[in-house]
C-alpha cells in the first residue's frame, strides 16, 4: 500500500501503511477503529493478523468483531495464528475459507476504546459484542454456526435465524433493531431459493416487513465447521428519537424484495453527530431484477460500482467515506478488474478486502458491499 500516510479531520482520520488501513472515528469520550489488513506479496497470514493485533494494543482498544476471508482454517490452524497474534480471542470471528488464489485474502476488524464492551456467548462460544454511547446501544454478532451439520441447509438456516433472535432478546434487544445481516452459504447455488423462503417466513413471523428490512449480504462461503452457513448481524437500539434508521433505495436498481430477496439495498443510521450507511452486497442487476452483462466480468464490475456510487451519492457521500468494503469475485482471475476500474475512474484507495466467493446467481461474477460514514 505504499508509505505511511495519515489524512483526515479531527473527527475522522485515515492511516495507510504497508498492508494496513485504519480509519479512526473520534466521538467525544471514545474512539472507534475500522482496520483492514491485506497481504503484501506472498507474506504468511500470520503477518496480517499481527499488524492488526499490534495496532489494537497500541490504541488500548477492545475488539468488537473480526472477519477473515480466504485463509484456510483446517484443524483450527488459522484460528491458532489469530490467537498467537492477539494473545486471546474474546470477540466474534467470522471466518470464510473460500479461495486464497492469487492472494485473495484479508481481514477486517472493528475495535473501540473508551467504552466498556460486553461479550455475548452461545453454547460457550463468544458470538457477539455490545457497547453503548449517549445515543444508542450497539450489538455486533458474528461467526454464528447452526451446530448440527447433519441437518438440511434449510433447517440450519432456521437455527441461525432463531439464534440471532435469541441472543438479541437475551440482551434486551429485538430483531426490529437489526440494521444489517451477513449470510455466507456453502454451495449457495444449490439452495439460495430455499434459503430466501426460510428467511422470508422468519421475517413474516418477526413482523420485519412492518418495520425496517435489514441491509444484507448473501454469498457463497465455506467454513471449517462444515456447516451449511455462517452468519452475523449488526443491531442498534436507539436511546432517543434523535437516532433513526431507515431504508435507502438504490437510484439504479429496484427493490430486492420485488424479486423475492428479503433485504434493503442499503440502510442508513442517523446519529446526532454523524451518519452511517450500510450498502448491501450489490451486483450487476438491472432495474427489472435481471442479471446484466452476462459473461462479461469487466462490464459487471463497472455497472456494480456505478450502482454503489449512486447509492453513496444519494446520501451525500462518495468512495472517500467508505470505512469497510468487501469485493467478491466468482473467478480469481477476474480480480485485477477491480483495481483497474478504481484506477481508471480515479476512485481513491479505500479499505477493501478482495475475496473469491460464489455469488448468489450462477451468471453473477462480481459483488461488492461497503460501509460508509459522514460526519455532521
Amino acid at each position: 500500500m505504499g508509505n505511511d500516510e495519515t489524512t483526515g479531520s479531527a473527527d475522522i482520520q485515515k492511516s495507510i501503511s504497508s498492508g494496513l488501513q485504519i480509519i479512526t472515528l473520534n466521538r467525544g469520550a471514545y474512539r472507534e477503529y475500522f482496520m483492514t489488513s491485506v497481504p503484501e506479496g506472498n507474506e504468511p497470514a500470520q503477518s496480517l493478523f499481527q499488524r492488526m493485533a499490534d495496532a489494537v494494543r497500541e490504541r488500548k482498544a477492545h475488539v468488537i468483531s473480526q472477519e477473515v476471508f480466504g485463509i484456510p482454517d483446517k484443524d483450527e490452524a488459522g484460528m491458532e495464528m489469530l490467537k498467537n497474534a492477539f494473545g486471546r480471542i474474546d470477540s466474534p470471528v467470522t471466518w470464510l475459507e473460500d479461495g486464497h488464489a492469487a492472494n485473495l485474502c484479508g481481514a477486517h476488524l472493528r475495535a473501540i476504546s473508551g467504552a466498556e464492551v460486553k461479550r455475548l456467548k452461545l453454547d460457550g462460544r463468544v458470538v457477539g459484542s455490545i457497547f453503548e454511547d449517549d445515543y444508542a446501544q450497539y450489538c455486533q454478532l458474528g461467526g454464528l454456526l447452526p451446530g448440527q451439520v447433519e441437518n438440511s441447509p434449510t433447517e440450519q438456516a432456521t437455527v441461525i435465524l432463531e439464534q440471532m433472535d435469541a441472543v438479541l432478546q437475551n440482551n434486551g434487544m429485538e430483531f426490529s433493531h437489526v440494521l444489517r445481516t451477513w449470510f455466507y452459504n456453502n454451495n449457495i447455488l444449490d439452495w439460495y431459493g430455499d434459503f430466501n423462503k426460510v428467511r422470508d417466513a422468519f421475517f413474516h413471523k418477526k413482523l420485519v416487513y412492518e418495520g425496517l428490512v435489514p441491509a444484507s449480504t448473501g454469498v457463497g462461503g465455506c467454513n471449517s465447521a462444515g456447516t451449511a452457513l455462517v452468519s452475523g448481524l449488526l443491531a442498534v437500539k436507539a436511546k432517543s428519537k434523535a437516532v433513526r434508521a431507515f431504508e435507502v433505495r438504490s437510484p439504479l436498481q429496484s427493490s430486492a424484495t420485488d424479486y423475492g430477496s428479503s433485504f434493503s439495498r442499503a440502510v442508513e443510521l442517523d446519529l446526532p453527530d454523524h451518519q452511517r450507511l450500510y450498502v448491501s452486497g450489490t451486483a450487476s442487476i438491472d432495474p427489472s431484477g435481471i442479471t446484466a452483462h452476462t459473461g462479461d466480468p469487466e462490464a459487471q464490475v463497472a455497472l456494480t460500482m456505478k450502482v454503489v456510487h449512486a447509492i453513496l451519492e444519494s446520501r451525500g457521500m462518495n468512495w472517500g467515506n467508505v470505512t469497510r468494503g468487501l469485493a467478491y469475485f466468482k473467478h480469481s482471475e477476474d480480480a485485477p478488474l477491480f483495481e483497474m476500474y478504481r484506477t481508471n475512474n480515479n476512485i481513491p484507495l479505500f479499505p477493501e478486502v478482495i475475496a473469491e466467493n460464489c455469488i448468489c446467481r450462477d451468471d453473477l461474477l462480481f459483488e461488492i458491499e461497503v460501509d460508509a460514514i459522514r460526519m455532521g
